[in-house]
């Protein structure tokens, strides 16, 4: 059964288009979401990590406003800036409980926007801009992908900087890295073709997805 309890107010439930780009990709890796307005985020996670292909092996956190953007003071303090994270991780005076929280809530705090960091180490930054909203219908998904392009990158491939230098060995059959480069790929991907970067199937995530919120109910 979906959880309603994000839900305001008697107003008509949401159904929210949303476009999510992992900041800093060059090209560009993003995909455009229909997601309901009251999922609460930690099944918006769960629908990130679907529909990029992650693993979800590492932490990750929501706030309203880019994490990494220079904070100014207000009346000579810095002001607090709030992070959701799974309830077990709440440690910090400044952490929230994803659980707590829907999208739709967290992306008006953020004017419509909102940030989603995955792999504090890799620190692969999402950003969501509410595109669009319509009045959800019974029996319409919780979540699917509409559009996007290239697959996410690998797990502990380093951020951006590793990644590319990874995508630049796996290029090159001379660069002195390539045979290392395709045996860890392979070792990660759990496959021996080659990778393909740019490739993204819609309808297999799309199918997980369905496949997610069927279990649920």
């Amino acid at each position: 059964m979906e959880n309603d309890s994000a839900a305001m107010g008697g107003k008509p439930e949401s159904m929210l288009e949303v476009r999510v780009e992992l900041v800093d990709s060059d090209p560009k890796i993003w995909r455009q979401l229909e997601v309901r307005g009251s999922l609460t985020l930690d099944r918006v996670h769960q629908t990130l990590q679907t529909a990029f292909g992650w693993e979800d092996m590492h932490l990750h956190r929501f706030t309203a406003d880019d994490p990494f953007a220079p904070l100014r003071t207000v009346d000579g303090q810095m002001p607090e800036t709030l992070q959701w994270l799974p309830r077990q991780e709440c440690v910090e005076t400044d952490d929230r409980p994803e659980e707590d929280l829907a999208l739709a809530q967290l992306l008006a705090l953020g004017g419509g926007a909102a940030f989603y960091e995955y792999d504090f180490g890799d620190s692969w930054l999402h950003r969501l801009e509410l595109v669009s909203q319509r009045t959800w219908s019974e029996g319409t998904s919780p979540a699917r992908v509409l559009d996007g392009t290239r697959r996410g990158p690998l797990e502990d491939s380093g951020g951006f900087p590793g990644y590319e230098e990874l995508l630049e060995a796996l290029a090159d059959p001379a660069h002195p890295d390539h045979a290392e480069s395709v045996e860890w790929v392979a070792e990660i991907t759990d496959s021996d073709e080659p990778f393909d970067p740019a490739f993204w199937d819609v309808e297999s995530v799309n199918h997980a997805l369905a496949a997610q919120a069927h279990a649920r109910n």
